[in-house]
């Protein structure tokens, strides 16, 4: 089994809050890690999950049932579909802690945002701590499986499959179980066929700036439906929007998000690529590589950290930008070149949003300065080098 770098993040979660909740998108691997760290804790936790009908029925008189068990740990798997199961932790977790224990007493698994978040915003408050598991990460491998990685993207079962052929079939038939069973279960009653189109027009689209009203009118929908389909796919952890840097400049900002399919398998699975050479042959190598570095970044920095990009009418440029405490900014270059050279369009955008630090990502394998204020740093050493910034 992959050693997940969010492990040792959970461990502490637990040791501090009577709730942890582990969210990302099915077969990410949730449910692996949470077993995995259940193994470690005595007593032995009580997995309960939630698509299970004799698990569900267990929890029909849920506050009796966990009375049995008043000093362990329960995993609580794809919570999403019992959210009104927030209602009655509060009062269970309240319970607990009177009775001496204060952390460790609930891990809890969603495939989705939407509900969860909503659900235990104001009955969880100081309870719980959120933890996201992203796809498999570079550095939880090794720097030479990085082509595979983002060939194949970052869900185990696709990365680990045998050949590109099945790796490719595995994340088809993921995307075909998302459309036909999960995401109807969200209310969106509309044909699989038509969210496929949708899905795929986002693909083609992917790190351009967002523009709902021509992908509604490709697949004949209405504005606020594309935008509820959009809204759906960002909950479940498929879709990311990277919002304009905002701060008034003076100057003509963009200001319509980018958007990117977060995995990167899943949008070559979108677009039919199967191999390495059919991706550097393809139109969406450039924009591919780009979002797939900016998850590699954004996978393990602190919820406080903003991150945008920033583009003027002008043509200045900066393809990320990461905002800290204390006024610090970190602009990011993201290009799949192996002879990094900096465009006038970034050094302005430096200048424009003020960057404390700059830095330029690239397909290389060595780090170095490339003027007095941008360092060049690989991918695979880029989460390492802004983890220790924040």
């Amino acid at each position: 089994m992959i050693a997940r770098f969010k492990r040792a993040e959970i461990m502490a979660a637990l040791d501090q809050f009577p709730a942890v909740a582990i969210l990302g998108p099915r077969q990410v691997g949730k449910t692996t890690l949470a077993l995995s760290i259940a193994a470690s804790l005595s007593p032995p936790p009580i997995y309960l999950d939630l698509q299970s009908p004799t698990d569900v029925a267990k929890l029909s008189e849920p506050e009796l049932y966990l009375e049995y068990h008043p000093d362990r740990t329960v995993i609580l798997d794809e919570i999403q579909r019992m959210p009104e199961f927030f209602s009655i932790l509060r009062g269970v977790i309240d319970k607990r802690k009177r009775a001496g224990q204060r952390a460790g007493q609930f891990i809890i698994l969603g495939s989705a945002s939407l509900d969860l978040l909503r659900q235990s915003s104001e009955t969880l408050a100081g309870r719980i701590a959120y933890v996201l598991l992203p796809g498999l990460q570079i550095d939880e491998l090794s720097p030479g499986e990085l082509p595979s990685l983002w060939l194949r993207g970052g869900f185990p079962d696709s990365f680990l499959a045998p050949d590109e052929e099945k790796s490719l079939l595995w994340r088809q038939n993921f995307i075909q179980t998302y459309l036909e069973r999960d995401i109807p279960q969200f209310g969106m009653r509309v044909p699989a066929s038509t969210l496929r189109n949708f899905w795929t027009m986002l693909a083609h689209a992917n790190g351009g700036l967002l523009n709902l009203s021509k992908l509604a009118m490709g697949i004949s929908m209405s504005v606020p439906s594309a935008i509820r389909y959009l809204d759906l796919l960002e909950d479940l952890f498929l879709v990311r929007k990277l919002h304009p840097w905002s701060i008034n400049t003076g100057k003509r900002l963009v200001k319509s998000p980018k958007v990117y399919i977060r995995d990167s398998g899943i949008l070559h699975a979108l677009l039919k690529i199967q191999t390495v050479d059919d991706l550097l042959g393809h139109p969406v190598v450039g924009s591919s590589w780009e979002g797939f570095v900016i998850e590699t970044i954004l996978s393990d920095l602190p919820p406080w950290v903003s991150p945008s990009f920033y583009r003027t009418a002008a043509g200045a440029e900066i393809d990320l930008v990461l905002e800290g405490r204390n006024k610090q900014r970190i602009a990011i270059e993201i290009k799949r070149t192996g002879a990094p050279a900096l465009t006038k369009g970034f050094l302005i955008g430096c200048e424009d949003v003020m960057a404390t630090e700059r830095y330029f990502v690239y397909s290389g394998k060595e780090r170095f300065s490339l003027s007095r204020d941008t360092v060049v740093v690989p991918v695979h050493q880029i989460g390492h080098e802004l983890k220790s910034r924040f």
